[in-house]
């Protein structure tokens, strides 16, 4: 039975929604000492400014009630629903200051894309941003592409009661420990150990290309930061392209498959269980996929004149498929060669990448491969009852940081969600032929948006209809939440709102 939101719920989730928008105005500090250090005068105010507005909206919000307790999981799936968009709302302020935006709604389009890690972006005159305006854009894809939850939980902030409710309502569901706590933090801290590495080795390869050393360590930060946890913003208009440099590609691809890889698994190497690794139903879903999706590519692409190129197909090519299959976004080639000079073959296979995505607890977004490696796995249990004796009792079990039996439930789960992404990219692929654009264009853009993926068709850039703009931030909005957080989300608001089905509590 549907339960209605009482005012003691709105108040539970106002309080918990106050300490994430607290919580934000430590994040805003990192841009606005960025700022400070480089003399932005006019970007620190801004970022002073939004720092108040959290502080008092958060502050407020919190004083709802003082002392809310444990969350229910009602509570806290409208908490994980509502927090990534009330955030992204704040998070577009200082960018709409900024003056690099024609409105406040293309602001929130990048905010939005900036947090959910899809990195499509219609920032006017990105060459030219401020350094405390780039630092906020990637502080966005560090905090969603480990997850607010994960973020908040790992500072403590929710207490132990809150912890395992809002955990599972950001779509997580594996422990690399029991506590829900000591899993977010290691989480945080294999991110965090990449990112500092990684940004040391890229600091030293734009220092070679010839960038002074203060711009090649910020460089080298964004681009770790948005690689390793698969967001696809880039501190330059032209994406990768601008550095011309083979091993700083190099790197970025090592980062974008690291990110691609279930933080659980992460947890398997560092025990040293590397056979578990590469038995995993994901790891070899992974390898299935895109083996066969590499083959189509590089088949498909070998014609071009452009590509005909050994060196450059490898070169291209690699880091086209990586960067898709990932969503991450990032680009070694310009925009205008992604829709044109590719052939149709080779554009719907790195729309196919985006789709599915990379493995469910990574940072990257799409169906994930587990839910494909489920599915399959199903496919396979289907033929084998076919084939059975009726009195066989027939068994099919998968490994995933262990032995497993396929349940019903679990495929019952792996494919109500790929359903929902199959539905959503059909969806926002008639919403966009509806507003005029071509059939390829519109599917590759909507699946582009749905999986965070962030490769553009140039159909979302500055000055598209407003209602597309608005189903696109949506979508981004839905594919980071997996859909079932939001449908339940969208069920508690309507019961709520329906004088008929008012629910006994109080």
């Amino acid at each position: 039975m549907w339960q209605r939101f009482t005012l003691y719920d709105l108040r539970v989730v106002g309080h918990y929604l106050g300490v994430l928008v607290s919580f934000s105005s430590l994040a805003l500090l990192v841009p606005f000492l960025t700022a400070l250090v480089f003399q932005e005068w006019t970007p620190a105010g801004h970022y002073l400014l939004t720092i108040g507005v959290s502080l008092i909206a958060g502050t407020a919000l919190r004083f709802l009630h003082i002392d809310p307790g444990r969350l229910n999981r009602q509570q806290a799936i409208v908490v994980t629903g509502l927090s990534w968009i009330v955030l992204a709302v704040l998070a577009s302020l200082p960018l709409y200051l900024s003056g690099h935006f024609a409105t406040y709604t293309d602001a929130l389009f990048d905010g939005v894309s900036g947090i959910t890690t899809t990195g499509a972006s219609i920032i006017q005159d990105l060459d030219h941003l401020s350094y405390a305006d780039n630092m906020w854009r990637f502080m966005l894809h560090l905090i969603g592409g480990l997850g607010l939850i994960v973020v908040a939980l790992s500072f403590g902030l929710f207490g132990r009661g809150a912890g395992a409710s809002l955990y599972v309502s950001e779509g997580r569901s594996e422990h690399v420990v029991p506590n829900v706590v000591q899993t977010a933090q290691f989480i945080a801290k294999i991110a965090v150990g990449v990112i500092i590495l990684a940004t040391a080795a890229l600091t030293l390869l734009c220092i070679f290309i010839g960038m002074e050393p203060a711009r090649a360590f910020l460089q080298g930060l964004w681009l770790s930061i948005t690689a390793f946890l698969t967001g696809g913003f880039a501190p330059m208009s032209q994406s990768v392209l601008y550095y011309h440099s083979v091993p700083i590609e190099f790197l970025l691809m090592i980062l974008m498959l690291g990110g691609s890889i279930n933080f659980v698994l992460f947890a398997e190497v560092w025990k040293g269980r590397l056979d578990a690794f590469f038995r995993d139903i994901e790891i070899r879903t992974m390898i299935l996929w895109l083996s066969i999706m590499t083959l189509v590519f590089t088949a498909s692409l070998i014609g071009s004149a452009e590509f005909s190129s050994l060196p450059v197909l490898l070169r291209r090519g690699l880091f086209t498929i990586i960067a898709s299959f990932s969503t991450t976004g990032l680009l070694n080639i310009t925009t205008n060669q992604l829709t044109t000079v590719f052939t149709s073959g080779s554009f719907l296979v790195v729309a196919l990448l985006m789709a599915v995505g990379g493995s469910a607890g990574s940072t990257t977004g799409g169906i994930k491969f587990s839910r494909v490696g489920i599915i399959l796995k199903s496919l396979v249990s289907t033929v084998k009852e076919a084939l059975a004796p009726d009195s066989a009792r027939v068994v099919v079990s998968y490994f995933h940081v262990g032995h497993r039996i396929l349940s019903p439930e679990l495929v019952k789960e792996a494919m109500t969600v790929f359903v929902l992404y199959i539905v959503t990219y059909l969806v926002g692929a008639l919403v966009g032929i509806a507003h005029g654009y071509e059939a390829t264009q519109a599917i590759f853009e909507s699946v582009a948006m749905a999986s965070n993926g962030g490769l553009s068709s140039s159909i979302a850039s500055a000055g598209m209809p407003l209602t597309l703009e608005a189903f696109y931030i949506f979508q981004m909005w839905a594919g980071r939440l997996e859909f079932v957080t939001l449908i339940a989300l969208i069920v508690e608001v309507v019961v709520s709102l329906n004088p008929r089905r008012w629910g006994r509590r109080s």
